[in-house]
């Protein structure tokens, strides 16, 4: 497991969080400067600096629950505000729409591509903001320095980890469905034809080798697909053409998006089962997390700044309907952030993990998440 995977996770997933959210407040109709001020606010909490340096150290990826809760804390930052069932479905989104890019991405190399798209995605949502923009620019220039050295290897390595991380998530969105990339049972349709990664060629030649390692022998083969090869590599620089399209917005042409579990009898089964046989080491993790976030208060809008709700639903019938299907077995994916309320139960869960105060502790005295939420709380 590559322990280089995280910012690259939190990266895309973010931008995908970004395309979607960007897309309902324009068909919601919120007034440009509110949406606007959504979206910088998020981006400037995304990127601001100590929270990219704890992202970028070499750690594990922290576990689905407590991934869940850094971009529900995140999704909040201004003065936009996700009833539970529109979190669930943004998060759901978020999930697939990475997900299918990892599978479809040619070599496992373009997954760098695929998270510049998203950075240059989110550099024009914020281009009439020249200081977040260039808090993008530097993560931007440390993902150069950071994943640029690594061999093919390594990069194999950390599709990998990102595929074990979306294992068993089977969410059947509407626009996977009707563009016919998706089955009905969640599962992706991958192609069997279409552009061969760069640097290779066209199936259909089979090379015999003796032991001098020269080619002494071609067969020929019909692979009854249809390859092409790339015109040209896209670009890794800070600047330049991606060639590739996975990671551009799949939102820009509104349509509305809907989002179905696949088996939801199974889900439902296995997440009760996962809560009658708990894992302590990851109840205690996720309870932490919740005090830590719970440090953190939601600043209220200004009295001239009025707040908002975003539904993530076409109608709020339909939000108010995916809260009533809700079932309460789930109900142990939500963190509840009211450990400010409860000083008592605060001091045991210090002393279970270990008696250390995030704000003076150095980083190895904490893990999967703890560090970043942490400084979350700080900005």
């Amino acid at each position: 497991m590559s322990l280089r995977t995280l910012p690259l996770l939190f990266l895309n997933l973010g931008g995908e969080m970004l395309y979607i959210l960007d897309q309902r407040l324009r068909a919601q109709s919120i007034p440009g400067e509110k949406a606007r001020k959504v979206m910088n606010d998020i981006i400037t909490t995304m990127f601001n600096e100590k929270f990219m340096e704890e992202l970028f150290k070499p750690q594990e990826l922290y576990t689905r629950k407590a991934l869940r809760a850094v971009y529900e804390r995140l999704a909040h930052a201004s003065i936009m505000r996700l009833n539970p069932p529109s979190m669930d479905k943004l998060y759901d989104l978020m999930t697939m729409a990475f997900k299918y890019q990892v599978l479809l991405c040619p070599r496992p190399k373009d997954i760098l591509l695929i998270t510049f798209n998203h950075l240059d995605a989110i550099k024009d949502f914020i281009q009439d903001s020249p200081r977040i923009l260039n808090q993008v620019d530097e993560t931007f220039r440390q993902i150069i320095d950071t994943y640029g050295p690594l061999s093919a290897g390594e990069f194999q390595l950390i599709r990998q980890t990102l595929l074990i991380f979306f294992q068993d998530i089977h969410i059947r969105v509407s626009i996977f469905l009707k563009d016919k990339v998706q089955n009905s049972n969640g599962h992706f349709v991958l192609p069997t034809s279409g552009r061969v990664p760069w640097g290779t060629e066209v199936p259909g030649i089979i090379r015999h080798f003796n032991s001098k390692g020269d080619e002494i022998k071609r067969t020929e083969f019909t692979h009854g697909g249809n390859y092409v090869l790339p015109q040209r590599e896209g670009s890794f620089d800070l600047y330049g053409d991606r060639f590739l399209k996975l990671g551009t917005n799949m939102y820009s042409v509104t349509r509305p998006v809907e989002t179905h579990p696949s088996g939801a009898a199974k889900t439902l089964a296995s997440h009760i089962k996962e809560k009658a046989a708990p894992n302590p080491l990851a109840k205690e993790e996720l309870n932490f997390l919740a005090r830590l976030m719970g440090g953190l208060e939601i600043k209220k809008p200004p009295g001239s700044e009025a707040g908002f709700r975003l539904n993530l639903f076409t109608t709020d019938e339909e939000e108010e309907y995916a809260a009533l299907m809700h079932p309460e077995e789930l109900a142990c994916q939500v963190i509840s952030i009211q450990a400010d309320q409860d000083q008592q139960r605060n001091e045991e869960l210090a002393r279970i993990m270990g008696e250390f105060d995030v704000a003076e502790q150095p980083s190895q005295s904490t893990t999967k998440g703890e560090d970043l939420l942490a400084m979350m709380d700080e900005l």
